[in-house]
C-alpha cells in the first residue's frame, strides 16, 4: 500500500524538503500528493509544479490545506513538516487538531511552552506524531542499541556524544545564505542556535542508544561569532537516569567539520563507539579485550538493512528508515521498528 504524503514548506530552494521527499519515495512507501510549500502563493504555485502536485492540491495557506485535505476521500495520510522552527508548533497543532498524522522535522517546536502544548495535544487526539531525529535510522546505531539493551557491555557508565560543524565558524548569515539567515535569527529558529539545530540531534543520540532517560543538564552555550544572536557552540553535561554520566559537545564553529556526529559508550563490561562519517562501522570493545570492528551486514550484526555490506548506506537511507517506520506506524503493523520513533512526548 503506497500512503499519500502532504508536506508544508520545502518550496524552491529549501534544502531539508528536498531530503524528506527523496527519504520517502526511497522505499516506494508514500507519495506526495499535496502540499503547501510556500507562503509566498506564486512560489507555492509553482514549487507544485516541479514537483507535479496537482494545481487543486496546492496551496498557500497551511490551515486551508488541513481542512481540504480531511474533508476529501483520497485526503494525505501524514503531512511531513519542514518550515523554519518557529512555524512547528502552529503548522502541527492545525493538522493533529483535522486528524492528521504528523512527520516533523527537529526541532519540535521553537519553544518550551509551545513543545508542552504540543505535546498534550498529541496525547488528547491519538494522532501519530513522529520528530525526524534522523541518526536514528543508521543500521549500526540501532545495532548499539539493541547491544547495550542485551547487555553487552553492562551498565552504561559514561556516554560522550558531540556532533560538531564548521560551517558558521564566519559571519555567513551576512551574506544572505539562506540556510544561516533563519538558523541565528531567534525569531525563526527560536530560543536555541546550533542547540537546536544539531544538539538535539546529539542529546537524543545518546538517550536513543542507551534507553537511559535524561535526569539534569548543565549547559554552557555561546555565540562565539561577534553580533550572533543564537548560540553557535553548545557543551553540556548531562546526568542520567540510574547515576550514568555523560557529556555532549554541539558546534558549528570548529574548522575542519562537517557533519562529526559520534558517540563513544563506556560500560561497567566494555565499550561502544560510532562516527556517522563512517557510518557502517561500529567499534565493540569487550573489557580486557581486543576492539573488534563491527560491519554492517557481516553476519555478525542483527539489524536489518537495505544493501548488502561493503555498499555504503548513508544519510538518505537513515531517513528514509524513518519514513519506512512511520507508514508502519499509521498502517497500524505493529512492528517493533516502529518503537523507535520520536514522538511528541519524547
Amino acid at each position: 500500500m503506497t500512503l499519500k504524503l502532504g508536506m508544508v514548506g520545502g518550496g524552491q530552494g529549501a534544502f531539508i524538503g528536498g531530503v524528506h521527499r527523496m527519504a520517502a519515495r526511497l522505499d516506494g512507501r508514500w507519495e506526495l500528493v499535496a502540499g503547501a510549500l510556500s507562503s509566498n502563493p506564486a512560489r507555492a504555485a509553482a514549487s507544485a509544479a516541479d514537483l507535479g502536485i496537482a494545481p487543486d492540491r496546492s496551496y498557500s495557506d497551511f490551515a486551508q490545506m488541513a481542512l481540504a485535505e480531511v474533508s476529501r476521500p483520497d485526503g494525505i495520510d501524514a503531512v511531513a513538516i519542514v518550515t523554519p522552527n518557529h512555524l512547528h508548533a502552529k503548522v502541527a497543532t492545525a493538522f493533529l487538531r483535522a486528524g492528521i498524522a504528523i512527520i516533523c522535522d527537529k526541532p519540535m517546536t521553537a519553544t518550551l511552552a509551545e513543545a508542552e502544548e504540543l505535546a498534550a495535544l498529541a496525547a488528547e487526539t491519538s494522532v501519530p506524531f513522529v520528530l525526524t531525529q534522523t541518526y536514528t535510522g543508521y543500521p549500526m546505531v540501532r545495532e548499539a542499541r539493541r547491544m547495550i539493551a542485551e547487555g553487552a557491555i553492562g551498565a552504561v557508565r559514561h556516554v560522550q556524544v558531540e556532533y560538531l560543524q564548521d560551517w558558521l565558524a564566519g559571519p555567513v548569515e551576512q551574506s544572505g545564505q539562506k540556510q544561516a539567515v533563519w538558523r541565528t535569527d531567534p525569531h525563526m529558529s527560536g530560543e536555541g542556535g546550533c542547540i537546536a539545530d544539531i544538539g538535539t540531534h546529539a542529546v537524543n543520540l545518546a538517550t536513543f542508544v542507551t534507553g537511559l532517560g535524561l535526569q539534569a543538564v548543565l549547559a554552557d552555550l555561546t555565540a562565539f561569532e561577534p553580533g550572533r544572536r543564537l548560540d553557535d557552540n553548545a557543551a553540556v553535561l548531562l546526568r542520567f537516569d540510574g547515576g550514568a554520566k555523560g557529556m555532549s559537545w554541539a558546534s558549528q564553529i570548529t574548522p575542519g567539520t562537517k557533519n562529526a556526529l559520534r558517540f563513544r559508550i563506556a560500560g561497567e563490561r566494555g565499550g561502544l563507539a560510532w562516527d556517522q562519517e563512517n557510518p557502517d562501522l561500529l567499534e565493540f570493545t569487550p573489557l580486557g579485550e581486543t576492539t573488534r570492528l563491527m560491519r554492517r551486514g557481516d553476519g555478525l550484526t542483527q539489524t536489518p538493512s537495505r544493501i548488502p555490506s561493503g555498499h555504503p548506506e548513508g544519510y538518505l537511507e537513515a531517513f528514509a528508515t524513518l519514513y519506512a517506520d512511520a507508514a508502519d506506524l499509521i498502517e497500524g503493523n505493529g512492528l517493533a521498528s516502529t518503537r523507535a520513533l520520536a514522538t511528541a512526548e519524547d
